[in-house]
C-alpha cells in the first residue's frame, strides 16, 4: 500500500538533507519532487499543486528548532498536510434508526458485495448489531449467490427474492422483514453500474427514495487511481452519498484515488478493505495513514488489530503454563494462529516506524509460517507438549513428515526455547535480563 509514493517521497526529503535551514531555494527543489510523486501516484495536477504550495507557505513560516533537522521538521508539516487533505479526521456511520438502512453503491468489479459481506462482520462484531443483507443486484448472473455465500461464512441472515426483478419492492420488503425479525441494521447490495448507464443511475436514485437510508455507501476501487475520483463525482451528483469505501487498497495502488477524493467529492472516506478475508475492513484514519505513507507508522491500528484477536482467557492460560514451565508447542501454534488472523504480514510489519522502508523490496509471503506449522503438526501430541524429549531420532520422523530436514528443526527448537525464556523473563518483570539477552544478539529470527 502507497509503497511507491512512500519511497519517491522520501526521495524528495533527501534534498534537505545536511541543510542547517529552511530556504526558499531547498523548499523549492523539495517541492518540485513532491509534487511529481503525487503526479505519479495518479494525483490531479491541481490538487498536487495547491498542496505542495501550502505545504511550502508552512515551511518557510517555520523556525528550525535545535532538536530538529529541516528535513523532520518537513516530514512533520507534510503529515499534517497529508491528514488534511484526507479529511483530518475519522468518520462514523450513521446507526441511530431501528433498524438502520445502509445503501451500497458501485461500478461492477469495485467489490461492491464484498463490501457488504464485510461490513455485515464488522458490525456484528464490533458493535454488537444483527445486520440483515439483502441481495438488490438483479443483473449480475451469481450476485445472489455471492451474496448468500458471504452471509453463511459470517453467521448473518440474509434477505432475496430469486423470481423478483424489481429491487425497489425488494429493498421494502427486507426492511418488513428486518423489523419482524429483530435485525437492527439492513444493508442493502444495489447492482454494480456505469456512470453513464442513465437507466440504472435512476433505479438506484428510486431505491434512495423508497427506503430512505441513513447511510448511503459509495464502493471505489482504488486501484483504478484517478478515474474513480471522477467517477465518484458523478454518482455523488445523482445520490448525495455520505461516505466512500475504498477497496482493494493491499493491492498494487498508487493511492491517488485515496489522496484526493476527499477534495474532489468532499464526503469522507469511511472504510477501506485491507484484504479478501471477510475481517480485512478497516476504519479510514486520515492521520495515520498520513504516517504510514511517509514510513513513519502506524503503531495504534497494529495494537487495535492485535486486541481485536486478543483472547484474554487465552492469555491466562498460557501465562500460567509459562510460570510452570509447561508452555508447549500447541500453544506457540495458538500464537501464530492469533498473528495470521491480524491480516498481511508485510502489511503489519509496515506498520512498525522504521520498518516499511527497510523491508519494501523483501517479498513477505502470506504463508510465511506454514514451514513452522508443518513441522508442528508433523509432531505427536505428547511432543508437542514436551519438547524437550525431542531426540534425533523423532526429528528425522518430523522432518520426514513436514518435508524439511534436522536442521531447520533444531533452529525453530532452538527459537521456541529463546521466545520461551524472553516471555518468562517479561512476566516476572526481568527487563534487564532481556536487555542482556539482546545485547548478546540472541534475540529470536521467527
Amino acid at each position: 500500500m502507497f509503497e511507491n509514493l512512500s519511497e519517491k517521497l522520501d526521495k524528495a526529503f533527501k534534498v534537505l538533507k545536511g541543510q542547517g535551514n529552511i530556504s526558499e531555494i531547498n523548499v523549492a527543489q523539495t517541492m518540485k519532487e513532491i509534487r511529481k510523486a503525487l503526479i505519479s501516484a495518479d494525483v490531479d495536477y491541481k490538487t498536487a499543486k495547491e498542496f505542495t504550495a501550502s505545504v511550502r507557505e508552512k515551511a518557510l513560516g517555520q523556525e528550525v528548532l535545535t532538536t530538529l533537522k529541516p528535513g523532520e521538521l518537513l516530514t512533520k508539516i507534510m503529515k499534517d498536510e497529508l491528514a488534511s487533505l484526507m479529511g483530518s479526521d475519522s468518520a462514523t456511520i450513521n446507526l441511530s434508526s431501528k433498524p438502520s438502512i445502509i445503501l451500497v453503491a458501485g461500478l461492477q468489479g469495485s467489490g461492491k458485495t464484498t463490501f457488504c459481506g464485510k461490513l455485515a462482520h464488522y458490525l456484528k462484531i464490533k458493535n454488537k448489531k444483527s445486520p440483515l443483507l439483502v441481495a438488490c443486484d438483479i443483473y449480475r448472473p451469481a450476485a445472489i449467490d455471492q451474496i448468500t455465500i458471504l452471509a453463511e461464512q459470517i453467521l448473518v441472515d440474509v434477505y432475496k427474492e430469486v423470481d423478483n426483478k424489481d429491487p425497489i419492492i425488494i429493498s421494502k420488503n427486507a426492511i418488513d422483514y428486518a423489523k419482524k425479525n429483530k435485525h437492527d441494521v439492513v444493508i442493502i447490495d444495489t447492482a454494480g453500474r456505469l456512470a453513464i448507464d442513465e437507466p440504472m443511475m435512476q433505479e438506484i436514485t428510486n431505491i434512495k427514495s423508497a427506503v430512505h437510508p441513513d447511510e448511503i455507501l459509495f464502493v471505489v476501487d482504488s486501484m483504478t487511481g484517478q478515474d474513480a475520483v471522477n467517477t465518484a463525482k458523478t454518482f455523488n451528483d445523482k445520490l448525495n452519498f455520505d461516505g466512500v469505501v475504498l477497496t482493494k487498497l493491499d493491492g498494487d495502488t498508487r493511492g491517488g484515488a485515496a489522496l484526493t477524493i476527499r477534495s474532489v467529492v468532499d464526503k469522507p472516506i469511511k472504510f477501506i478493505g485491507t484484504s479478501e478475508k471477510m475481517d480485512g475492513l478497516d476504519v479510514f484514519h486520515p492521520e495515520r495513514m498520513a504516517g504510514r505513507i511517509l514510513g513513519m507508522g502506524d503503531v495504534i491500528s497494529l495494537v487495535e488489530r492485535a486486541q481485536q484477536q486478543f483472547d484474554e482467557q487465552e492469555a491466562r492460560k498460557i501465562q500460567k503454563k509459562i510460570a510452570k514451565n509447561t508452555f508447549g508447542f500447541d500453544d506457540f501454534l495458538s500464537q501464530i494462529q492469533q498473528i495470521k488472523k491480524m491480516g498481511n504480514i508485510k502489511d503489519l510489519a509496515g506498520m512498525i516506524p522504521g520498518v516499511g522502508k527497510a523491508i519494501k523490496d523483501v517479498d513477505i509471503d502470506d504463508d510465511a509460517f506454514k514451514g513452522i506449522e508443518s513441522i508442528i503438526y508433523s509432531m505427536t501430541p505428547f511432543e508437542r507438549s514436551n519438547p524437550n524429549i525431542l531426540n534425533g531420532s523423532r526429528k528425522k520422523r518430523i522432518a520426514l513428515g513436514s518435508g524439511t530436514n534436522v536442521p531447520e528443526i533444531n533452529q525453530l527448537i532452538k527459537q521456541f526455547s529463546q521466545m520461551s525464556k524472553m516471555q518468562k523473563m517479561m512476566q516476572s518483570g526481568g527487563a534487564s535480563k532481556m536487555m542482556e539477552m539482546m545485547k548478546g544478539n540472541n534475540m529470536p529470527k521467527i
